[in-house]
């Protein structure tokens, strides 16, 4: 599972499918969708005309909660409109679903329907209840996390369990604007939105940042020059203090 993801909440129609195609020429090897996000059949269009190889993208679609009676034929609607015979991750996309969500989630990886399953805006007691119901841990857990959301024992929480812990929204709730974030950028001549995404990578946590605009999607992606001081990374985990 590659840590920088290319996240598509809240683009949609041809946007969708031009952003995705932009993140791809820009190098994201991992694109990260759902059925709530309308846009599968956008994003799965994306994918067919990338010029990347099919295996060399790692896809990620969810499921709502509230559909956990009917979730075997929400991944099957999903794997149609992505185009694809199975999704690398599926996750729940929020608490809500019960022991049955997880149960089913279990069954579909079992039928090689998708190559691994997770979870989504969970908290680690509520892994533990997934793990105790059916003897399987999420793979993953993805949640908002930044600077400014950083928790030590979160994240060690998710290191003691085996789950990834996979962030979202780290570019929202003023982390662009922070003075902490904004100096750093400064000093290392790079953007707030750099800095945020090589911390995430600094701690091996996923991040998927988004955008529509083609030079802000590939600028996102430049992290690969620079890295930040053991004294960077703990003056932006304080942040979260």
């Amino acid at each position: 599972m590659p840590l920088l993801g290319f996240g598509t909440w809240q683009i949609t129609g041809p946007a969708a499918q031009q952003a995705t195609e932009a993140a791809l020429a820009a190098g994201y090897r991992h694109v990260d969708t759902a059925t709530v996000y309308g846009n599968e059949r956008e994003v799965g269009a994306a994918l067919r005309a990338g010029g990347v190889p099919a295996d060399e993208v790692f896809v990620t679609t969810k499921c709502p909660p509230e559909k956990a009676g009917s979730a075997r034929a929400v991944l099957e609607e999903s794997l149609s409109l992505l185009g694809v015979e199975r999704v690398d991750l599926w996750l729940v996309h929020a608490p809500g679903g019960g022991v049955p969500m997880w149960e089913s989630f279990v069954a579909a990886r079992e039928a090689g329907l998708v190559r691994d399953i997770g979870v989504s805006n969970y908290s680690l007691q509520a892994l533990d209840e997934c793990e105790r119901a059916t003897g399987v841990m999420p793979a993953v857990n993805q949640i908002r996390w930044s600077p400014l959301l950083y928790d030590a024992a979160v994240e060690q929480g998710h290191r003691d369990r085996g789950v990834v812990l996979e962030g979202y929204s780290a570019l929202r709730g003023g982390t662009l604007d922070h003075p902490v974030i904004t100096g750093l950028a400064d000093r290392l001549g790079r953007t707030p939105a750099q800095v945020i995404v090589r911390w995430h990578l600094e701690h091996g946590t996923v991040v998927i940042p988004k955008s529509t605009d083609p030079e802000r999607i590939r600028t996102n992606a430049d992290v690969d020059a620079f890295s930040l001081s053991p004294d960077d990374v703990a003056a932006l985990d304080a942040l979260g203090g």
